[in-house]
């Protein structure tokens, strides 16, 4: 039970037997905690009976007294806590840790009061519910439990992870926002706000695969009635659905496929042989969206799994829990009205599917770069070197500024791009906007590559260390190249943003 202490009467307990400390004017009973403590009992020997507010914020973060809250006896007399203590849903109030629109003293023309409903609410469901999860997965690198899937079936979160459309209408979301109101700002948010679990590889694990694969089977089915059947299924998390395109011999070269679906001769069905290589959500995917080589070009093709499927984990940088894959078709046998688009024309189903995609991990890539922002934030503040804290260093505050400069800029053209989205259908989205998407995950991966390395350095031995103090720096430094490479490579998406401007220049300027 809470009471009131002295700091006399925490002085007297400073022995094994009994073992207090104060930390931001609460006092701490660690006498039972000596031996399991994770950095030994010496060290909480070293402060027995004294206040440890600034030895223990040189190492841990107010997470860790949250987590070991039991241990708190009581407050000191005529004292009050001093540190921020957060709670599910709340919004940072360090500098630079939230985007501009949800900081109270500035505006946005993009966000209406729908999109802060939204965001509040899933805030809430993502810090309660998926962050655990997805520490705990990251960690020991199983797949995602159906009892969070089923809770995102309920709140309808698997609906919006495949963006605005006509599968939201009738849906009530979080924060009471209608489906029919959702737009792409609304998805920017979803996005964002996902990224907070700070869990790379189990943020693929978090069906991205069915976000990328789904949208091309509502898109472009031929068979509606196959198309409603396979989407109450993955939406209603009864089945499972991942991509795969990439191979071994073609990863973003989508021409240079080698599997193949070959005609029966009653034309009734495709036989399908060949490899997939890299396929996130793969191990436990129930059908497969994948790109074949038919008889006179190329061809997109939904694939159930039967036993002539077989599937094999890939280990990775990142956990195992985003199930990467190795795919084997061995010649199987799939109804052709399984078939994506027209036959021999399933580029066009494939770039356009891309933009999402790639908008996607543009989101949550920039949401990252400002979380560890924040981490550096908190950290130049926290740890006190030389007798004064980080931050004093000029050094430091030059790498912060950059750092800032590089996530504001990459997030203001991210939701510039998104009104753009906003104002367009599908067809004008995969015409127009396939470079400049390109052109904005090519530049926000090369942007995090710069934040990445400085937060290392500023966080020193802790920024390589995958436990502590550093954990989510090392994490984002050892898996911000999944963004730079899946969904295609920097370089190609450069080259694709300048290769459709170049269709677009007038012929009056040659």
């Amino acid at each position: 039970m809470s009471q009131t202490l002295t700091r006399a009467e925490v002085a007297k307990n400073n022995t094994e037997d009994s073992l207090w400390c104060i930390i931001d004017h609460k006092v701490y009973d660690l006498t039972d905690f000596l031996d399991a403590h994770p950095g030994g009992s010496v060290v909480l020997q070293q402060i027995a009976g004294q206040d440890a507010t600034s030895a223990f914020y040189n190492l841990h973060r107010q997470e860790v007294l949250q987590k070991y809250a039991s241990l708190c006896i009581g407050v000191l007399e005529g004292e009050k806590p001093e540190v921020i203590d957060p709670k599910p849903g709340d919004i940072s109030t360090v500098p630079y840790a939230e985007p501009l629109w949800l900081a109270p003293a500035f505006k946005s023309p993009y966000y209406n009061e729908s999109h802060h409903k939204l965001q509040r609410a899933f805030r809430k469901f993502v810090d309660q519910d998926i962050y655990p999860e997805a520490q705990a997965k990251e960690e020991d690198g199983t797949y995602i439990s159906q009892e969070l899937v089923d809770k995102m079936v309920a709140n309808n979160s698997l609906a919006m992870r495949l963006g605005p459309g006509k599968h939201l209408n009738g849906l009530t979301l979080p924060g009471g926002v209608k489906g029919e109101e959702f737009d792409y700002f609304h998805d920017l948010i979803v996005a964002q706000e996902l990224s907070r679990a700070v869990a790379r590889g189990f943020q693929d694990g978090n069906m991205a695969g069915m976000m990328i694969s789904l949208t091309a089977v509502r898109q472009w089915a031929n068979d509606s009635a196959l198309r409603d059947r396979v989407t109450e299924e993955c939406l209603g998390g009864k089945k499972f659905m991942c991509l795969a395109i990439t191979e071994a011999f073609a990863g973003s070269d989508v021409a240079g496929i080698r599997t193949t679906a070959t005609k029966t001769e009653d034309g009734k069905h495709y036989i399908i042989s060949g490899t997939k290589k890299w396929i996130t959500n793969g191990m436990f995917a129930d059908y497969f969206v994948t790109g074949c080589k038919t008889e006179k070009g190329f061809s997109v093709i939904l694939v159930p799994r039967d036993d002539n499927v077989e599937t094999k984990r890939i280990k990775t940088s990142y956990s195992t829990a985003a199930a990467t894959t190795f795919i084997q078709f061995d010649h199987v046998k799939v109804p052709v009205n399984h078939l994506l688009g027209k036959e021999d024309q399933g580029f066009i189903v494939i770039m356009s599917n891309f933009n999402h995609e790639r908008w996607a991990m543009a989101c949550s890539v920039i949401r990252w770069m400002r979380t560890v922002v924040e981490e550096c934030l908190k950290w130049t503040h926290q740890r006190v070197v030389f007798g004064k804290p980080l931050i004093t260093q000029p050094v430091i505050r030059q790498k912060l500024a950059k750092m800032i400069s590089l996530t504001e800029a990459c997030q203001s053209w991210l939701e510039s791009i998104t009104y753009q989205m906003n104002q367009m259908d599908y067809a004008q989205q995969s015409k127009l906007l396939g470079g400049p998407i390109g052109l904005l995950k090519s530049y926000a991966t090369r942007c995090a590559h710069d934040v990445a390395d400085d937060a290392v350095n500023i966080f020193g031995g802790r920024g390589i260390t995958q436990s502590g103090m550093g954990r989510v720096v090392e994490q984002f430094h050892r898996t911000y190249k999944f963004d730079a490479i899946l969904g295609g490579a920097e370089e190609v998406l450069a080259d694709l943003g300048v290769r459709q401007a170049m269709k677009q220049m007038p012929k009056a300027m040659l």
